[in-house]
């Protein structure tokens, strides 16, 4: 992906003041999502903007406090231990977003803010009323969508209902920001955003995160590799990260590449059958499933690897890859989603089709065959990531996406007030008015 493509011309000079609403930020890390935008605030306060996040508390962890140049409030439990009567993940959000709307108030007691930042539907309900209480723009970055995690399949109700409030969220917001082309896509059809309200700003790496001492990318490699090459993945285990179709490729690679080890780094929903499958495969002696590896751990298997494989089925951005790059690992993904417009086959990696065991293995023996190829693409690889997606850059951006929303909110707030009062006289029922009904807009 160029660093240039889809700049948003705004001039983000101004400092803003930034209010930011996520459901996690440390010490609370689920996923990907609290890191970026732990990242992305410490990028903007570094740059000059003020920068208040609220968030979900956890034990010890203060109300309230600065860190790094950032305020950060959290919210505790609504009340403390919420007694909920269901283990529906919708209920837990309603209670979440109480206590954050009202902490989320509480700070602009003390200050003033120029733009709300919202991460994802599970702080819709808290985006929108404050957007609506502060008139202020509010921008939301969709990470990842629910039709897109179920390959456009949403059986349940509770999918049908996320996939609503991510319709209702993306409505509401004057500017949404994703991470690739292939994301802008998916949400414009989704979503029925106009495309030009859609900005996309890729994720950002640390580079120096993943750059660990010889020492340990050795201890790596004595653990897992034996004398063969080493095949590594990392990332959570489910369906959609596509690593049934690794070890379906194994089999092939280890025909062509005697001693050969893979290692499936993670842990999630989708383990036991993976294991069953390595059990049905053969592949006892060949893969190893550690779980999830902290500290310098998982750089240092990434580093010792001699292709690191992202065979994901859906994948808005492909943060995993850039993490493999910066770890200097020669890469092997599939063309699908962000990694399409991350890597470019035979200059910064090589790619293969999704759910196509025998072009991965292609793409993997073709690195294992040729080791100094391999090590000149996982070069080039790396200086990519320096280059293109460092997190000064990616703030810089996202600034210019606040910019865009406060330069376009007059014309936004006078467009969604006319849809309401057009939503409003009308006789039947619509999906939108449903939405808006429910969050209490008519």
């Amino acid at each position: 992906m160029s660093p240039d493509a889809d700049v948003i011309d705004i001039n983000p000079a101004r400092h803003q003041r930034v209010l930011m609403l996520s459901w996690e930020y440390p010490p609370v890390l689920v996923g990907g999502l609290g890191r970026h935008v732990h990242a992305l605030s410490l990028a903007l306060a570094a740059a000059g903007h003020e920068v208040t996040v609220v968030t979900r508390h956890a034990d010890g962890a203060p109300l309230e406090e600065y860190a790094d140049g950032v305020r950060i409030l959290r919210a505790p439990e609504d009340p403390v231990t919420f007694p909920l009567t269901t283990n529906s993940l919708l209920a837990w959000t309603m209670a979440f977003n109480h206590t954050l709307t009202r902490t989320a108030l509480r700070a602009t007691e003390t200050g003033t803010y120029d733009v709300i930042h919202a991460h994802d539907w599970l702080v819709a309900h808290t985006a929108t009323t404050l957007r609506e209480h502060l008139d202020v723009p509010l921008v939301t970055t969709i990470h990842a969508t629910e039709a897109g995690r179920h390959q456009g399949w949403l059986p349940e109700e509770m999918n049908r209902t996320i996939h609503g409030v991510e319709h209702w969220l993306a409505g509401e917001s004057g500017r949404v920001i994703v991470c690739s082309g292939y994301m802008r896509q998916e949400v414009t059809a989704l979503f029925d955003v106009p495309a030009v309200r859609v900005d996309v700003v890729p994720n950002g790496v640390e580079p120096h995160r993943w750059r660990v001492p010889a020492s340990a990318v050795a201890a790596a490699r004595a653990r897992f590799a034996g004398d063969g090459p080493l095949v590594t993945f990392a990332g959570r285990l489910v369906y959609e990260k596509g690593v049934q179709h690794l070890l379906a490729g194994l089999p092939r690679l280890r025909e062509r590449h005697p001693g050969l080890r893979a290692v499936i780094v993670g842990d999630g929903p989708y383990r036991s059958a993976l294991e069953a499958e390595v059990r049905r495969l053969g592949l006892g002696g060949t893969v190893s499933m550690p779980g999830f590896l902290g500290g310098t751990e998982l750089p240092a298997v990434m580093a010792a690897s001699d292709c690191f494989a992202v065979p994901s089925i859906y994948e808005p951005f492909g943060m995993v890859a850039l993490e493999g790059a910066a770890a200097g690992a020669p890469l092997a993904v599939a063309r699908t989603g962000g990694l399409a417009e991350i890597v470019e086959s035979g200059v910064t990696g090589m790619t293969f089709a999704p759910q196509d065991p025998d072009g991965l293995s292609e793409a993997v023996d073709a690195l294992l065959s040729d080791r100094e190829r391999a090590r000149l693409l996982a070069r080039r690889a790396r200086s990519m990531v320096h280059e293109q997606f460092g997190w000064s850059a990616i703030a810089h951006r996202t600034a210019a996406s606040y910019a865009a929303a406060i330069a376009g909110d007059v014309a936004f707030t006078a467009a969604r007030a006319e849809l309401r009062m057009t939503v409003g006289r009308a006789t039947a029922p619509s999906p939108e008015g449903n939405l808006l009904a429910a969050a209490g807009l008519r």
